[in-house]
């Protein structure tokens, strides 16, 4: 049985052996899922309501920073059924190649971005678990 979150209009399941943790800021919210292994997955919830672009280009930014070899396409996605803007990135960090994904969008609570993170050698595993976890959103638009 999968857990499931359930707080300002937001929903998701996620495999009940990942921790689910949630965090406050100035801004809004956060949420971090981390898989038993190195995957995870991270929700964050502006309320200020920046752009998804604003929102998208100070995450790749911060990730730049962090890994300079970075390379990354945009994309135009939906999720919960919204229309959702990103990045599918990849970069080298301790010798693995990662594989990140990056979505955002507006709701009624704020600008949402959605950051999930894999190494190649959890690729293979992890990914269809972090896809799935993706297709389960639900937000209220009102």
């Amino acid at each position: 049985m999968p857990a499931k979150f359930d707080d300002a209009g937001i929903r998701f399941q996620y495999p009940e052996n990942w921790r689910l943790e949630r965090e406050e800021s100035e801004e809004g919210w956060t949420v971090s899922l981390q898989s038993p292994s190195t995957a995870f997955m991270l929700l964050t919830v502006n309320q200020d309501d920046p752009s998804p672009d604003e929102m998208l280009a100070t995450t790749l930014e911060a990730l730049r920073s962090d890994y300079p070899d970075l390379e990354f396409d945009d994309c135009v996605d939906s999720l919960a059924g919204q229309p959702a803007v990103g990045h599918d990135i990849r970069f080298t960090s301790l010798d693995l190649t990662n594989t990140c994904w990056t979505r955002s969008f507006y709701t009624a609570e704020g600008t949402v971005l959605v950051l999930w993170q894999v190494n190649d050698l959890e690729l293979e595993q992890a990914e269809p678990v972090l896809r799935a976890i993706c297709s389960s959103f639900e937000v209220e638009t009102e």
